[in-house]
């Protein structure tokens, strides 16, 4: 089906950032690449303007084979830059949306699979194991840092001008179901990662944004706690002085240890040294482990509790 140059440029001006006309000319490669990139980061959406005609009389065949002028395509310096700025945008979007991969993994990839994609732009291609293994080797030299994107992105690119070639002609295209759902692909490829991570810190900015009004409550009621923990300190909890131990105590004024002694003696809270005295020589007898041979692992246990209860309560024992 012949291609209209008047579709092109509609298709061109609608959804030219996302290679709307490159997908109308059959140009895959350089669809995909505006995809992910936003037109070539706009500028290359503005330039597709003055190649439409060129690029529509290619589709419909209007070019031989011999307009290619030899098997080595010449060197683009326009294709190379345009292959070291892919290959550092690719690098660095690895380094962003998969910080779990290993850099020495993810950053040669993603590098060498950019300036693959620049190749493949047009009538183009180079060969992918060729770039792939410059990425990796040039990443392997500078251990995988950040910074070795553009050292990386440069040897992907000199390899890939080193294997450069064109694409073979008269190859059948898929249908466009096909074309699409590949291209489909490629993009979530690309984009789950940083939507992944973009949720990721999405998520905790709003639990921060959440937890600002607990913070904002207790920093107004600061104050009132720190007067409350003063009053605390200085025996004034609750508006009165404390009270000496003896009648009218409270047992929510006892310390913990001193009511599990109480507990262990059998005693209600604020007994007197009497009771206490009585009821330590009357359980002692009891749980002596002399007394408890069938079961003297309990009676021991038992034994040693109701020793530290009574010290607790009257002092050690002389």
């Amino acid at each position: 089906m012949a291609k209209r140059l008047l579709v092109a440029y509609g298709l061109w001006a609608l959804g030219g950032l996302l290679g709307l006309h490159h997908i109308y000319l059959g140009r895959d490669s350089h669809a995909l690449l505006w995809m992910l990139t936003l037109g070539g980061f706009g500028g290359g959406w503005l330039w597709d303007f003055w190649h439409l005609p060129g690029w529509v009389a290619a589709a419909n065949g209007a070019e031989g084979p011999g307009d290619r002028g030899g098997t080595v395509p010449a060197l683009s310096p326009l294709r190379l830059a345009g292959q070291v700025t892919v290959g550092m945008y690719f690098g660095l979007m690895a380094a962003l949306g998969l910080p779990w991969v290993p850099a020495l993994l993810a950053q040669p990839l993603a590098v060498g699979l950019g300036v693959q994609l620049v190749s493949s732009v047009g009538d183009q291609t180079a060969e992918a194991p060729s770039i792939l293994a410059a990425a990796f080797l040039a990443s392997l030299l500078f251990q995988g840092r950040v910074l070795a994107v553009l050292p990386t992105s440069l040897a992907a690119s000199i390899a890939t001008q080193r294997h450069r070639r064109y694409k073979p002609r008269g190859m059948p295209q898929p249908r466009l179901a096909a074309r699409l759902y590949h291209l489909g692909l490629a993009c979530l490829a690309f984009i789950a990662p940083l939507a992944c991570r973009g949720l990721c810190g999405a998520a905790g900015v709003l639990g921060t944004l959440l937890a600002l009004p607990r913070a904002a409550t207790e920093l107004l009621f600061l104050p009132l706690r720190a007067g409350r923990l003063l009053a605390e300190v200085l025996g004034f909890a609750g508006g009165s002085l404390p009270q000496e131990r003896g009648a009218g105590f409270e047992p929510s004024s006892w310390s913990e240890r001193q009511q599990w002694a109480y507990e262990v003696l059998s005693l209600p809270v604020g007994s007197s040294a009497e009771d206490v005295h009585r009821s330590y020589r009357e359980l002692v007898k009891v749980w002596h482990p002399d007394h408890n041979r069938h079961r003297a692992e309990e009676a021991e246990r038992r034994f040693i509790e109701l020793q530290e209860a009574y010290e607790e309560l009257a002092g050690p024992r002389r």
